[in-house]
């Protein structure tokens, strides 16, 4: 088994055909206006209708439209149907409308249209508690095992690094982590959810494949797990010294942070990100039906 990048024309056919069978599964917190963001990644930056602003490769569009006090006031995607529409289409259907700051149009460029190679959603939400998610990368534990492995040069790069440990030629071949780095983190992934159940008396957890890596949700939003930062900073510490899961302390404390979108399509290794069951999880299942050889 290798991976490859998704082609332009796989997005597309993705989200035009086998993501909308997948909306229905979505979380129930995941709907057209709960979370205060959607965003995507383009693989070329495009350009947006104002001539002096820098083209984007990344954007975000807000779900609300708010008042001075930072009340919602006109919704930006009426359904969820409209979020579709805008991730197999930003330019054509940027919330944004005619706004100088919108993705310029791409039948008047010489461009094509944009394709999100990432779809996210804001874990700051209008309707619940901040999400609380911990994030496992598979990339971090390639380089500590890395670390552990080559001791000849403490000056050396990260890609030095990975390919003095025989890193870069294990499958997925060229890739910063080899294919057990992915399975480390996603048994690390339900250990991190043995613990939000056992420790923290959680009943609503949940894990997700992400392509490179695990997410680990506590979506429980009585009172005793609305955390703020201070909470989460505690969270990360008790995770990090005291259980030594390398988890990105970031993503759990940082309010502003974006996931990745379940179901969307990670274009960089032509997998489905999506909820998992069991720590066996086998990656191969993940590619979507449009990839082909």
């Amino acid at each position: 088994m290798t991976w490859r990048q998704a082609t332009r024309e796989e997005v597309y056919t993705y989200y035009a055909e086998e993501f909308p069978s997948y909306v229905a599964d979505l979380p129930e917190f995941i709907t057209a206006n709960g979370p205060k963001q959607y965003a995507v990644a383009f693989r070329d930056p495009h350009p947006v209708r104002k001539d002096d602003i820098p083209d984007r490769d990344f954007i975000r569009r807000d779900t609300w439209q708010t008042d001075r006090s930072g009340e919602p006031t006109t919704p930006a995607f009426n359904e969820f149907e409209d979020v579709v529409g805008f991730i197999r289409d930003p330019a054509r259907n940027d919330p944004l409308g005619r706004s100088n700051f919108a993705l310029a149009d791409p039948s008047v460029l010489e461009k094509p249209n944009p394709r999100p190679d990432a779809v996210y959603y804001a874990l700051d939400h209008w309707e619940r508690p901040w999400v609380l998610l911990v994030d496992i990368d598979a990339k971090e534990i390639a380089r500590k095992r890395a670390s552990d492995t080559v001791f000849e040069d403490d000056d050396w790069d990260n890609e030095a690094l990975l390919d003095a440990a025989g890193i870069l030629d294990a499958e997925p071949a060229g890739y910063p982590y080899a294919f057990e780095d992915i399975d480390c983190a996603i048994e690390y992934g339900f250990a991190v959810r043995d613990i939000f159940e056992e420790d923290f008396n959680a009943e609503e957890t949940m894990v997700v494949y992400s392509g490179q890596g695990v997410h680990v949700y506590l979506l429980d939003t009585d009172l005793a797990h609305r955390y703020d930062e201070q909470s989460r900073e505690v969270l990360n510490d008790l995770l990090l010294e005291t259980y030594d899961i390398p988890i990105d302390p970031v993503v759990t404390a940082d309010r502003r942070r974006v996931a990745r979108l379940p179901y969307s399509l990670h274009a960089d290794v032509c997998s489905i990100v999506q909820p998992i069951e069991s720590p066996h999880f086998d990656v191969r299942s993940a590619t979507p039906e449009v990839i082909t050889e």
